[in-house]
């Protein structure tokens, strides 16, 4: 059985030294890889910050949705790896707010690690997403 995918990327450099795409759409589902807070070079932004980091990687969980014609509206589930969990309690709240707005939120898993691929990144946010009609 052939599944047909729909990948899209950014062009960051790791995308192809690890060798995977940013996000796939297969039927009716998009799954997004875990983002991570960089502008559109992949430099890294919030050094330090936590929330900045997390608004960052929010942000680049909307433009891998946007490819598809999707929008934070279509989430129905988000996972947050953290290097920080009381940072990461301390602005969820309202950074998802901001990103979700405060009605029909996507169901969500937050997990505490030791640290991600690079160590100046805080937090990774992946999330599966229904496709628009």
């Amino acid at each position: 059985m052939t599944i047909n995918k729909e990948p899209k990327n950014f062009g960051v450099p790791w995308e192809e030294g690890y060798g995977y795409s940013q996000a796939v759409k297969v039927k009716d589902f998009i799954f997004v890889s875990g983002q991570v807070s960089h502008d559109d070079e992949g430099n890294i932004l919030g050094v330090g910050d936590f929330e900045a980091q997390m608004r960052n990687a929010y942000a680049n969980v909307q433009k891998m949705l946007a490819q598809y014609g999707a929008s934070m509206d279509h989430v129905v589930e988000d996972t947050l790896y953290v290097t920080d969990m009381e940072a990461a309690m301390a602005v969820a709240g309202t950074v998802r707010e901001d990103f979700y707005g405060d009605s029909d939120r996507s169901a969500s898993t937050i997990v505490e690690i030791n640290r991600l691929a690079l160590p100046e990144w805080m937090i990774e946010i992946k999330c599966v997403a229904l496709a628009p009609d």
